[in-house]
């Protein structure tokens, strides 16, 4: 064997740009989660962008209780996202669990670790969206049963919007959900659009809708939010990102006003 050579020091440091990436996104998502990754880093992920995603305890079945007990790990998740360092948002991708936990509640929690980041819950995210769009009458989507919906209705109740419709498809178990098929949930969105609604809402980040949008909004003529849609357009948005991406919804060539 031949000697190794000497290891030398380079003399001088390499200068350092500023950051990798110039933008980042935090995503803080459930350890059964199989869609938000995938979205983001079709949607949001870049050359300029990058995603960086921690993954926190779940359990199944989808029930506000169990939705509930999330709120204590999002501190110690948001803290595992390139510690110390600034976030230009977070997005908490659980539709369903920030309905039960608050909008306030999870900002908070999310900003103990990341003070002063935007922070973004897809129900947010869509309130925005469907204002963007300058709907009023809305239909409603879900995978999850009559109890876990409820909470979603009151929250768009509550937040202005008048709800002429609402289905939802009896599933407890997030891994399901996303095993429906996007084709699947272009016949669901013409199902669940009520005639009078200005646009059509679909909820869950476990669903692959953000794959369906173009298909369901030539399906019922008129746009359609949904979760991973939403949050991604806001997060881009936030990054400075402006450019239309029209495969993605009509939401995705929207300006952002929050």
């Amino acid at each position: 064997m031949k000697p190794l050579p000497e290891i030398k020091v380079y003399p001088k440091r390499p200068a350092l740009d500023a950051r990798p990436l110039e933008r980042r996104v935090g995503l803080i998502i459930l350890a059964t989660d199989h869609t938000s990754e995938p979205d983001f880093r079709r949607m949001v992920a870049s050359e300029r962008v990058g995603v960086y995603v921690a993954r926190i305890p779940y359990a199944n079945p989808t029930t506000p209780e169990n939705l509930r007990k999330m709120q204590p790990a999002l501190t110690a998740g948001a803290a595992l996202i390139l510690p110390d360092e600034p976030l230009d948002a977070v997005c908490y991708s659980c539709t369903s669990a920030s309905v039960v936990i608050g909008d306030a509640e999870i900002e908070a929690a999310i900003q103990v670790a990341k003070p002063g980041v935007p922070i973004i819950p897809p129900p947010m995210a869509g309130v925005r969206g469907l204002r963007a769009l300058g709907a009023s009458k809305i239909s409603i989507l879900t995978p999850y049963t009559v109890e876990t919906s409820r909470p979603m209705a009151a929250y768009f109740a509550a937040h202005g919007f008048e709800i002429v419709s609402f289905t939802c498809l009896g599933f407890e178990d997030d891994r399901e959900m996303a095993r429906i098929a996007p084709a699947t949930l272009v016949e669901l969105a013409r199902e669940a659009t009520d005639a009078s609604a200005d646009a059509l809402f679909v909820s869950c980040t476990a669903l692959r809708s953000a794959l369906a949008v173009t298909g369901m909004e030539k399906t019922i003529g008129r746009p359609v939010v949904t979760s991973n849609q939403a949050t991604a357009w806001n997060c881009l948005r936030l990054c400075g990102d402006d450019t239309p991406r029209p495969e993605f919804g009509r939401l995705m060539t929207q300006p952002f006003a929050a």
